[in-house]
């Protein structure tokens, strides 16, 4: 696994992630698979969609996680 992806839920973020630190972890994911840093022209449309779908993909994950002993998040309570 990537090495700058870092784990997005408590106990290891003491708070909620942010849309900008899901969005990052994504982008890390997508350059570690493509082994594009930043793609060409062409690329770019698959790129890009394929970093948006991972990160909705990584929300809806984060919204359904219970982690059992951290305290309920806004994100958490508001999914359930």
């Amino acid at each position: 696994m990537c090495r700058s992806i870092k784990t997005l839920r408590p106990p290891v973020l003491p708070e909620e992630a942010t849309e900008e630190e899901i969005r990052a972890a994504a982008l890390q994911y997508v350059r570690k698979v493509s082994g594009f840093r930043a793609p060409a022209a062409h690329n770019r449309e698959v790129f890009d969609r394929a970093v948006e779908a991972i990160t909705e993909a990584t929300a809806e994950l984060l919204d359904g996680l219970e982690v059992r002993g951290a305290p309920a998040t806004a994100r958490g309570a508001a999914a359930g």
